[in-house]
């Protein structure tokens, strides 16, 4: 069982930024609640991500078939522990895709933030990286420490096969953001355009 508790796990606000680096080198599919913050948080507004808003266990599905749509840009999803194992089979599938430019970030706090800071599954010992590995994810690794986060950051950079990062962080809440649009065709226009060069 992971004995990582509250304040001995990294601090969300600077762990993330970190272990993603230039949010430029992704298009990025974020997933819901905080995953969705962490990522805003990285430039607001930014054209080359989209956030999902409510749409929970869908994160993985969406960036596969972005990236099979895309197969020369590199996808980056950025998903929470809760929604992940909502869509667990989704790694199974990306796994058998014969895709390369293909990386998961899996932010976990070992809560469902979004219905009340239940404690979930990883923290009973659920171990997302190893579940990675047996669908078939070429790179994996736990990332639980601050001398981890370099090393995480070149690995999600990989284009020679699947990367999957579990990163542990501490229970404390998102950045917050200081505008952020939940229109979804709103947001899907901009991606669009920032995808194909039109809408």
């Amino acid at each position: 069982m992971n004995q990582q508790r509250g304040n001995q796990r990294l601090d969300r606000a600077t762990a993330v930024p970190r272990v993603i680096g230039n949010n430029r080198d992704f298009l990025i599919v974020s997933g819901l609640a905080g995953a969705a913050k962490d990522v805003h948080a990285l430039e607001e507004g930014a054209d080359n991500a989209y956030l999902m808003g409510g749409a929970m266990g869908a994160a993985v599905p969406m960036g596969l078939g972005l990236a099979l749509a895309q197969p020369e840009r590199h996808v980056l999803v950025v998903t929470g522990d809760g929604e992940l194992l909502m869509a667990i089979g989704s790694l199974a599938v990306a796994a058998t895709s014969g895709l390369t430019r293909f990386s998961v970030v899996c932010v976990d706090n070992e809560r469902y933030g979004e219905t009340g800071n239940q404690i979930a599954h990883t923290a009973m010992g659920i171990d997302l990286a190893t579940v990675a590995r047996g669908f078939g994810f070429r790179h994996t690794m736990l990332a639980a420490a601050e001398d981890e986060m370099d090393t995480a950051r070149d690995l999600i950079r990989r284009q020679d096969g699947l990367v999957f990062v579990h990163l542990k962080i501490s229970d404390a809440p998102p950045p917050k953001p200081s505008s952020r649009s939940f229109d979804g065709v709103e947001r899907k226009h901009i991606f669009r355009k920032a995808l194909l060069g039109h809408v």
